[in-house]
Parts: structure tokens; sequence; C-alpha cells
């Protein structure tokens, strides 16, 4: 196998260089016109077959290799977050109220440096590499909308692979794990019915906010009671609003939150207990309620063979690299979508440095991560292509 971590290296200046200025110039899911045009422009340089405009903002670029051979998609995002950053970094973004608090800016830059190195190799490929980039991840249905445009057509691809950098866990961590990886989520809504009236009057009024606050208390019962400890399953109650005035019981409140479990069987379970409980509450409080449930991302489910595969690489690859092949998250990610009809893996970079204080959590207003973090996920996202493309 190819040093491709020299080569990362070498490649660095580039990698950093394209990282800090989509840092710098972040934009919201749908929205990526700007960063879409210098993926676009980045993958024409190189060659390739360049489409623009999939799912909206996304960009595909196809590289062919020499021989044919199986059709091998990465996949990598490239939306921001609607978050005032507080990182204090000098590549920090310009665009009020928008940042890139996910790490997504490195993951293009890592993107487009693998399609560097895999550009030099064209002679070697048996195969071709799809590189797909992502609009609007953070819960705003962008694979869905790739997929709707055809980015699984025209090759189909025999395999995917998506990466992740992890701030939670320290430069030189890679998480390889087969099946469950994140969870599935959904997204509710509640709203919940009583009669309004004075606040002076509570017995002349049927107050939704005590039946909202019943409702926020029983729904913790699901996770306790309703799920076997050897399983797992979230149940968040995230937003809770009602009323406008300090003297008065208004007639509505409403709940928004999420669901999240890796199983089907467990999702299902939490749906029909988070429904009995939510309509049995609020009926017993003089309350009506009325649930909408709105289904976002399955769990991203790791094929055991291509993780397999891929772990077998790592100690060439990467020989210092720390594996966890246990490591599994409450979070969720959009490119199940993609891994539930593309047999896949999905990895993760550690990217945390404790001692730079570069360590504080995705999503949060003051994340930043260590760029030594990216030559390595280039290696390795480089040599898992390769070793893919073999078949």
């Amino acid at each position: 196998m190819s040093d491709f971590y020299q080569e990362a290296q070498d490649l660095f200046d580039y990698t950093r260089r394209l990282r800090r200025d989509f840092h710098r110039h972040p934009e919201l899911g749908f929205h990526e016109t700007r960063t879409a045009s210098i993926v676009a422009e980045e993958l024409a340089k190189l060659g390739m077959k360049v489409r623009t405009g999939v799912g909206r903002t996304g960009v595909l670029g196809l590289l062919e290799g020499s021989k044919a051979g199986p059709v091998v998609l990465l996949r990598f995002d490239m939306d921001a977050l609607p978050i005032n950053e507080e990182s204090g970094a000098e590549y920090a973004s310009e665009n009020s109220g928008v940042m890139h608090a996910c790490g997504h800016d490195g993951h293009m830059a890592i993107g487009l440096s693998v399609a560097h190195l895999l550009t030099r190799r064209r002679s070697e490929l048996n195969g071709t590499i799809k590189f797909v980039f992502q609009p609007a991840e953070e819960g705003l249905g962008g694979a869905h909308s790739m997929i709707e445009d055809g980015v699984l057509e025209q090759p189909k691809p025999d395999v995917c692979l998506a990466m992740h950098l992890w701030n939670e866990r320290p430069v030189g961590w890679l998480a390889l794990v087969p099946g469950p990886f994140m969870a599935g989520s959904d997204l509710f809504r509640v709203r919940l019915t009583g009669k309004g009236g004075h606040g002076a009057l509570p017995h002349e009024t049927v107050d939704p906010v005590l039946a909202a606050a019943q409702v926020i208390t029983a729904l913790q019962s699901i996770v306790s009671r309703n799920v076997s400890p050897l399983q797992t399953a979230v149940v968040s109650v995230t937003q809770v609003s009602a009323g406008d005035a300090f003297n008065v019981i208004p007639a509505e409140a409403r709940l928004q939150g999420t669901i999240r479990a890796f199983e089907a069987q467990v999702r299902e379970k939490v749906l029909a207990r988070f429904e009995e409980i939510v309509q049995g509450v609020a009926g017993a409080m003089g309350c009506q309620a009325e649930i909408e449930m709105l289904p976002n991302t399955p769990a991203v489910v790791n094929d055991l063979r291509i993780t397999k595969k891929l772990q077998g690489i790592v100690e060439e690859a990467l020989p210092d690299a720390i594996v966890d092949d246990s490591f599994r998250t409450m979070v969720s990610e959009d490119m199940a979508e993609m891994m539930e009809r593309i047999p896949g893996c999905y990895f993760m970079v550690g990217s945390g440095n404790a001692e730079r204080g570069l360590n504080a959590s995705h999503h949060s207003p003051a994340f930043d991560f260590d760029e030594a973090a990216l030559p390595r996920a280039v290696a390795f996202m480089c040599a898992a292509a390769m070793e893919l493309l073999r078949g």
C-alpha cells in the first residue's frame, strides 16, 4: 500500500488553506453556493467529470480509473450551523450568525485532498471513485435530496464511505465499528390544548402548562421502564412554549424534541409508548393532545464485511492509530439514507486536543479542532477507497 499518510502530510498546506477558507465563509444548508463553486472548481482542475446543483447545491465528481471495476462513493458534507462563533480562531467566521461548528469545513478539505491523491493514481485505479459533496446534512434532508436527484445512479455505487472528525476523542483515535454505529432519529411536535383564563382563577381553566409539565415528566419513564437496560434509546423534550403574559393561563402549550434509537423494534416501542403517554396524561389533565411525528434519519449501520476489510488495513495506513471497534453514539447522520441502499462504512477520526483547548463539543460556539487530524483522515480515506476498489 502507498504511503498515503506521508503524501497527505506533504499536501497539508493545501488541505489547511481550504479548511480555513471554508471556515471563514460558512453557509447554511441548501445555501452553500460559494462553497459548492469552490468544490466544483477544484474537482474540475483535477480533470474530473463534475456535476453541480445535485440535490439543489450538491456537487458530484467522477474519477474513472484506467480499468473497469467497482464504483466506490465517498461522501463529504458541506453545510454550517446557525451559531455565532466564539472560538477566537484567527480564521473565525466572517458570516455573522453562521459557523462551521461541526467540522464540515474539515470534511470538505479532506475530500478535496483525497481527490488530489487518488487522481495521481488514476492509472492504478481498477474502477471508479464517485466524490459526493452533500449539502444540508444538519437535519434538512440533504442526503434525501441528492438521492432524489440521482446521486446513486449513473453509475450506481457498489460501496460507500463517509467519515466525521470527532472532537470527543483525541487525535490518533479511529472508530471503525461493525453494525449499528449512529442512532436513527425522529422529531416530534406536541400541541396541548386546554382552556385559558386568569392566572388568579386557575379553577376556571384547564391548564395546558401543567399538563405539559406532567407529560414531560412521564415521558422520562419510557427509557427507564419500557426499554431493556441492554438496549438504548433517547427521548428528549428540547423546546417548551406557552403563553406570553405573567397573569394569564394560556389555552395552548407546545412541546418539541427528538427520539433516538439504533434498532427498529426499540424505535417502534418508544413511539408507541410516546403516543400512549402523551394522550393519556393530557386526557387525565383535561387537555387535548395533537402529535406530529417527523421521521428524520434511520440508524447508520456499518456493513460487517466492509468494516472488517477496513480494520485490516489500519496498521499499514495509520500505524499509530488507536482503533476503537465498540464506540457508538446517539448522534444521527443522514448518510444513513445512502447506506440503507448501498453497503458501506462510516468511520470517525479523533480531532480533539485538550492541551491546546481544541476539545469543545460539536455544535458549540467555541468549537474548533486540531488540524493534525486532517492528514490522518485524508490518508485513511485514500487507503480505504483503494482497498475497496480491489473488491
